[in-house]
Formats: structure tokens, sequence, C-alpha cells
């Protein structure tokens, strides 16, 4: 069985997924959000390299609720 992973973790924290593809497609992001789901983290981005300019998205948990970090 292969077991599919995050590109990095960055202290356990943020998950980094990368690409080098012509063009960031909807799977890519519900591939970015999966990850979020199994390490049960708030957030990620979705880099890709592939692209003529780079491309980027934060991409957000949406079962994980956020937190005022101000209260």
């Amino acid at each position: 069985m292969r077991t599919r992973q995050a590109d990095f973790l960055i202290e356990e924290k943020v998950m980094v997924e990368l690409k080098a593809i012509i063009r960031l497609e909807e799977v890519h992001l519900a591939q970015a959000i999966n990850y979020l789901e199994t390490y049960n983290l708030k957030i990620g981005l979705l880099i890709n390299f592939g692209a003529s300019s780079l491309e980027f998205k934060r991409v957000l948990n949406p079962h994980v609720r956020r937190v005022n970090k101000d209260r």
C-alpha cells in the first residue's frame, strides 16, 4: 500500500505541498485540504513552481475553528 503525505510540515503547524505543473487545478486544492484534515492542521500552503510565474494558495482546513489570539 502506498502512503501519501504532505511534502513538508513546518513545526507541525503548517502543511506545505509543492507542485511543478503548468496550472493548479481543483484536484490539487482538494489534495491539500485532505492533508490538512489528515494531519488535523489549520493552515497550509499549496505552491506551484511549474507555471510561467510562481503560484501559491493559502489553504484552510474547513473543519478546524479559527481562534482569535487577541483575546
